[in-house]
């Protein structure tokens, strides 16, 4: 099973966390601090690699079926989305969702590198 790393509404406690129909959560982490971090539209978090201004983002890594990720994570995601592989701050690869090219200008993307994991901009947005 290829580990997946999550960083918005399908990790534990989130909306979609039923998605991922019973898989194993593998531990806690984060990216290298190689990616810049966007919400997209407020709708969902994106991961963007970029060569220099990158940040550690967290969240979780799941053993997912290839069934799972075919049949309930992919379909659920938005077009602005596409499944990639990248690097954990252990030095490990992981599959993930990433921000698509196209999409990198945008206008209704955010950056919210700043606060490191959607669930800390979701607070952010419900403080103020």
């Amino acid at each position: 099973m290829p580990p997946i790393f999550l960083n918005g509404g399908a990790m534990r406690g989130g909306p979609l966390h039923h998605l991922l129909d019973g898989a194993p959560l593998v531990a806690s982490a984060g990216t290298a601090p190689r990616y810049r971090f966007y919400s997209v539209g407020d709708r969902c978090p994106a991961l963007a690699p970029v060569a220099h201004g990158g940040a550690r983002v967290a969240g979780e890594v799941y053993e997912v079926t290839l069934g799972v990720l075919r049949d309930r994570l992919l379909p659920a995601e938005p077009p602005e989305l596409e499944l990639g592989v990248i690097e954990l701050d252990d030095g490990s690869s992981a599959l993930a969702m990433l921000l698509r090219r196209p999409y990198t200008s945008y206008a209704g993307l955010t950056d919210i590198t700043e606060h490191g994991s959607w669930q800390s901009y979701q607070r952010s947005k419900e403080a103020a």
